[in-house]
């Protein structure tokens, strides 16, 4: 088996202007698992920093390096061709970059999986309606991006404080129902109640998302009471006990269940469905991943998703944002340029006798 890990960034079309950070560049980190011939591709797509929680991309890399591929030298050919895609996750560690990278890994697996049975995503996970779409845009930023016609929903980044504005008016001609998103920025429940009665004079707002730090159950619980006001979880939504804890304390309606944050695929389609069961109303989102990604949560939310989920195409300055829609498996090759930066390019049978010490040629695990 041949492990190749890349790195690659790409400008987005628009900027989006968070409550602490500015959207303007992506990495995305992508994995190919060769085997046989057959190639299976995974991606996630970090923020730049740790924020709120979630890992930035040198943390990620750096879990990818210490522990996926070690993992993967492991494995002979056979035994990952047998091996369970959708168990990956439970060699996850408790850092929030080690659930990213192992997420990485489990994309990768499931679209080897389906490429050696010649199967494509949507048997495995057949469509159950039209994916309902969200787009982010931001009151923070000057100018806004395009909007698809077939956005049913926006998000808006927000911060406290709130004041009347043109960008407020320009955003309503949208025509579409916003959640306003603070991103953990807001401190108190008087505060995010006094902006939502300015942005409800010119928007038509459905939810708050995340005004407040991941775990803080107290204050969005406090703010979820309110009639006025029906409370999204975003940051604070990260395994299954999450959920119950949400749901038992009251502290939400809306829960944004991000793929890469849970710990991959199998964990978020699992998560959607505790989800309903608790009562809550679960929708994909995404961290402005290339068309690989995107593919791969549309489908997600295409087979178990009512609500509007953010996973229509991010715009980036780059044709076809380095990839090639393809028949089968997951539905997306990655292509890359010569300035992309490869991370880590071998064949297991070395890795493995580098990390045994063996003597050259040693490959029996």
């Amino acid at each position: 088996m041949k492990v190749t890990i890349w790195r690659t960034s790409t400008a987005m079309a628009s900027v989006i202007q968070g409550a602490a950070q500015r959207h303007d560049v992506r990495d995305h980190l992508f994995a190919q698992l060769e085997v046989d011939g057959i190639r299976g591709w995974g991606e996630v797509s970090p923020q730049p920093y740790d924020l709120n929680g979630d890992p930035g991309v040198d943390a990620v890399i750096e879990a990818i390096r210490d522990e996926v591929v070690p993992w993967l030298s492991r494995y002979t050919d056979a035994m990952l061709r047998g091996s369970e895609w959708s168990r990956v996750h439970q060699f996850a560690g408790p850092r929030s970059a080690s659930v990213v990278a192992w997420s990485l890994l489990e994309m990768a697996l499931l679209d080897l999986h389906l490429r050696s049975n010649a199967r494509a995503l949507p048997d495995l996970w057949p469509d159950r309606h039209e994916p309902r779409t969200m787009a982010t845009v931001s009151l923070l930023e000057d100018s806004l991006p395009a909007i698809s016609p077939d956005v049913e929903r926006l998000r808006v980044k927000v911060r406290p404080g709130v004041r009347p504005s043109a960008r407020l008016a320009a955003i309503h001609d949208l025509g579409l129902p916003v959640i306003a998103d603070y991103n953990c920025s807001a401190t108190g429940v008087d505060e995010v109640l006094r902006d939502v009665e300015v942005l409800s004079s010119t928007l038509l707002v459905v939810a708050v998302e995340q005004p407040f730090a991941p775990g803080n159950l107290v204050d969005h619980a406090a703010l979820q009471a309110h009639d006025e006001v029906t409370v999204s979880l975003d940051e604070g939504v990260r395994s299954i006990m999450d959920l119950r804890h949400i749901a038992r304390y009251g502290a939400g309606s809306l829960v944004c269940i991000k793929p890469a944050r849970v710990g991959g695929l199998a964990l978020a389609r699992s998560m959607i469905e505790e989800a309903c069961r608790l009562g809550l109303r679960p929708y994909v989102g995404g961290f402005f991943e290339a068309p690989l990604a995107r593919t791969v949560h549309r489908q997600l939310a295409s087979a178990f998703v009512d609500e509007p989920s953010d996973v229509a195409p991010v715009a980036f300055d780059a044709p076809r944002a380095g990839g090639t829609p393809v028949v089968g498996g997951l539905g997306w090759r990655p292509e890359f340029r010569p300035t992309d930066e490869l991370l880590t390019d071998v064949e297991t049978e070395r890795l493995y006798t580098a990390s045994r010490g063996d003597s050259p040629g040693s490959t029996t695990p």
